[in-house]
Parts: structure tokens; sequence; C-alpha cells
């Protein structure tokens, strides 16, 4: 199954000049979102995984519904002020401006084995920001894995160079 086939371009969101990538025709499709999930699951259900960690919002989608999968636990990161208990957060830039996530200081046990959930790869500063808030545990990240990679943006190496492996489903 071809899955590029199930993501929509949409130009100049969020503003001029951007090509958003929409991964919701994906997700409303059964047979596309099941085997996303499917191809997600077989590359990790071997791996002991502790816990899946989803980055707001999209994140939240494939990151719990594999943490399900794996049979193990789900943390999200947010948008600052949405987490209800004491959290480390970190500042990072977006293609078209910047932002705060966090993480609550106690999401994460140690050496739990954990790996990263989004949807898109793009220049890297979320995945950046997300990686930089999980070396402030004492885990084992195993791998970032992104359902679509822009390619073009280089967004891997900013992974590369905190020596994480990634994985991305559908590159373009």
């Amino acid at each position: 199954m071809d899955l590029n086939n199930y993501i929509r371009d949409i130009p100049d969101f969020p503003k001029k000049g951007i090509l958003y990538k929409d991964i919701t025709t994906l997700l409303k499709d059964k047979t596309a979102f099941s085997e996303t999930l499917n191809q997600l699951h077989i590359r990790h259900k071997n791996n002991n995984i502790s816990k899946v960690v989803g980055i707001e919002a999209r994140g939240f989608i494939f990151g719990s519904s594999l943490a399900t999968k794996l049979g193990c636990g789900f943390v999200p990161i947010r948008k600052p002020n949405k987490l209800p208990y004491k959290t480390y957060n970190q500042s990072y830039s977006l293609e078209y401006g910047t932002d705060i996530m966090e993480i609550h200081i106690d999401a994460i046990d140690k050496n739990d084995n954990i790996i990263l959930v989004d949807d898109v790869l793009a220049t890297g500063g979320t995945a950046f920001a997300a990686i930089e808030l999980l070396e402030r545990f004492n885990c084992n990240l195993l791998e970032c894995l992104f359902i679509l990679e822009i390619s073009e943006l280089k967004g891997a190496k900013k992974i590369l160079n905190k020596n994480k492996k990634y994985f991305s489903l559908i590159k373009s």
C-alpha cells in the first residue's frame, strides 16, 4: 500500500510559502490508518518498549494508538500550560515561527525504553526539542518515528546530530 497516496498537499498554510502536508486524509481511511500503525508496530514489537512519547497534537493520535498495540504507556509532550503537574520545558523553532513544549518531570522512569512519535519531520526543530526534553531523563530513546518526512527541509540532520536513530514511513 502506497501511503503517500493518502497525504494531501495544502499550499500557503498556515502562511504563504508553506506547503502543508495534511495527514487527516490518511487518518480517515481505516485501511491506510491501520497499515500505518501495523508498520510501526512491526518495527518495535520485540523491543520491550516502556513508553511511547507523542508530540502534540497529531503525534498523540499515532503515539497513543501505537502504545496500545505495543502494550505500553503513552506520554504526551504538550504546548505550554496544558499539563497540570510540574514540567520541563524546551523552546524551539519551526519553519514558520517559534514555540515551547513541555513534559511532566515524572513522565519517564530511569532506563525506560522510549520511542518518540510525530506525524511530520520537516525542519527538525520540534523533534530536536523533544529529544532535548527526553535527555533530561535517564532513559533509552530507541528511535524517533515519523509518518512523513519532507526530505528537502533536512530535519533528519538535527536528529542525527544528536546521535539518535529515526525512521519515516513516507519520504517526500
